[in-house]
């Protein structure tokens, strides 16, 4: 079974622990998720399955949609509504649509940000969050993200809170995020909330549930749940190949590269009825392409 489920990861439940469940609802070892959503979060969450674990960094790069609640007054050592306040504010003067405006054009584009301690990033072969358990302190690295998109949503939240929806790069952590508009406008702040809605081409209405997966394996239909990979790797270029370069494929020879290629994107998806490969320009010569990945029937 070969394939990416588009779950729709529910509140309670680490990324990692969804992995394994929907391994033992399908009977199946080879399994993997395209990039950690927190556990108090829910949303988005593409599982590949069979071969398609093979294409796991390519969907992991793409960008992500969210949309997140941010509320001035508190911060707290996760940068979460989970974690203990670490500081308060009371928000007398909470800022207007227009205030809240002006400062998001600050976080679009190429930002850096300081990943918060309580994240899985490793410092010396040991990750932040133990540091912070351990009451440790250490130099947290740097890191450039893009914020593709970032906007006000009109909502009845109170005054001291607002929503956003953010489409950004792979690595954004959009707790930081919260946090940093918060300064911005003069406040403590942490991230209340968090929905993930897209991951690359994957979106919410294309989702399915736990409860869907169960039904799906008692009427022994798990396989109608997938989407195939051609329909995942939009992102990238692609080509038709014809039965003599699919020999070629298969046996994992090089390739001359296209001349429709953009030279700022280097891989190459290849089809014939379905995905067969994907291929990445030589570094060694630029006129040549070579199998990354390479998709042969079960």
């Amino acid at each position: 079974m070969n394939g990416i489920l588009p779950l729709w990861k529910p509140k309670g439940m680490t990324s990692h622990d969804c992995v394994m469940k929907v391994r033992r609802l399908f009977q199946i070892k080879k399994a993997g998720h395209t990039g950690t959503l927190d556990p108090e979060a829910e949303g988005v969450l593409p599982i590949c399955l069979g071969q398609a674990t093979k294409i796991v960094p390519f969907l992991t790069d793409t960008t992500k949609t969210y949309i997140t609640e941010v509320t001035l007054g508190t911060a707290t050592e996760t940068e979460d509504s989970h974690g203990a306040v670490v500081e308060m504010s009371q928000v007398t003067n909470p800022p207007s649509q227009q205030e809240i405006k002006n400062v998001l054009q600050l976080f679009r584009g190429h930002i850096t940000q300081v990943p918060p301690m309580y994240s899985a990033i490793k410092v010396n072969g040991k990750k932040l969050y133990e540091y912070a358990r351990n009451n440790e302190s250490v130099e947290r690295p740097k890191r450039r993200v893009v914020i593709h998109q970032l906007e006000t949503l009109q909502t009845g939240s109170p005054a001291n809170r607002f929503w956003l929806e953010v489409v950004c790069s792979k690595g954004t952590y959009i707790r930081t995020l919260c946090v940093d508009i918060g300064n911005q406008l003069g406040y403590p702040a942490h991230m209340s909330a968090l929905y993930r809605t897209a991951t690359g081409p994957i979106r919410k209405k294309d989702t399915v549930t736990f409860s869907d997966i169960k039904q799906a394996v008692t009427l022994n239909s798990q396989a109608q749940l997938l989407m195939s990979m051609g329909s995942c790797l939009t992102q990238m270029p692609r080509t038709t190949v014809n039965d003599n370069t699919r020999k070629r494929v298969f046996h994992g020879q090089k390739l001359p590269k296209p001349a429709h290629l953009p030279e700022t994107d280097p891989f190459l998806v290849m089809f014939d009825e379905h995905v067969i490969a994907i291929y990445e320009t030589d570094p060694k010569n630029n006129h040549v392409m070579k199998p990354v990945r390479v998709f042969h029937d079960d």
